[in-house]
């Protein structure tokens, strides 16, 4: 395990006994520490210091970026190193984006559940200290759609369905600026064990002939077989 040599400034060990700082000391803490660990871990990375001259060194720094990162004493920001003609990572935001990811998942599992996007930022808000707006949880969770249109869209010939169960319900839509009424046509099977499975979901313009028709048509091309019954 690589130990490092770490300096605290006297206004930020000042700023801990404040009555008035909450979490803010402990952010600010944390922030020099991890600024002086990231410098550290570039000159390692190097085999050299700022422009110290040196037959081992891998490579020259190339000033910082700011990444910023929402911790449980509060929002820090990093001052990440840059390497000319390279990338500098380290184990630091590994472990972030591990735990990012797993934050993403469960804002995904929330909306697939039905919680409302403002409902999730003011969950989120109380587990991360931070707010997010409905519009971020929104970016955040089209990361759902290329999951959602795969499964959507799976083949459905490995199994037959015997029985057939298909209906709609109407759905307000925002589409080019104006909100309007849509069909959402949903077929679920029941296969040869008595389970059921949603097959597919299709948006049409209402529940004409022509929309059920194109429902139909598009459950037969990715392969729905051995149906005996339809209840509509």
């Amino acid at each position: 395990m690589a130990q490092y040599q770490i300096t605290i400034d006297s206004e930020i060990l000042h700023h801990l006994f404040l009555k008035d700082s909450k979490d803010d000391g402990v952010a600010k803490l944390l922030e020099s520490v991890l600024n002086q660990i990231l410098k550290a871990q570039v000159t390692e990375h190097l085999s050299a210091e700022p422009y110290e001259r040196t037959e081992e060194r891998q490579g020259y720094r190339n000033g910082f970026y700011p990444h910023k990162l929402t911790t449980r004493v509060g929002a820090i920001t990093l001052r990440v190193p840059r390497i000319r003609g390279g990338k500098f990572s380290t184990e630091l935001f590994a472990r972030y984006q591990r735990s990012e990811q797993a934050l993403v998942l469960a804002l995904m599992e929330m909306v697939v559940n039905g919680v409302s996007t403002r409902k999730v930022a003011k969950v989120t808000e109380e587990l991360c200290g931070t707010e997010l707006s409905k519009s971020t949880v929104s970016d955040l969770c089209k990361q759902l759609d290329p999951i959602v249109t795969t499964w959507n869209a799976r083949p459905l010939q490995d199994e037959r369905y015997p029985f057939l169960i298909v209906d709609a319900m109407v759905l307000k839509v925002r589409e080019e600026g104006r909100v309007r009424a849509r069909g959402a046509l949903m077929a679920i099977g029941v296969n040869q064990e008595g389970h059921r499975e949603v097959l597919g979901l299709m948006l049409g313009d209402s529940e004409s002939e022509a929309s059920w028709n194109e429902f139909f048509s598009w459950l037969k091309s990715r392969g729905l077989c051995g149906v005996d019954l339809v209840v509509s």
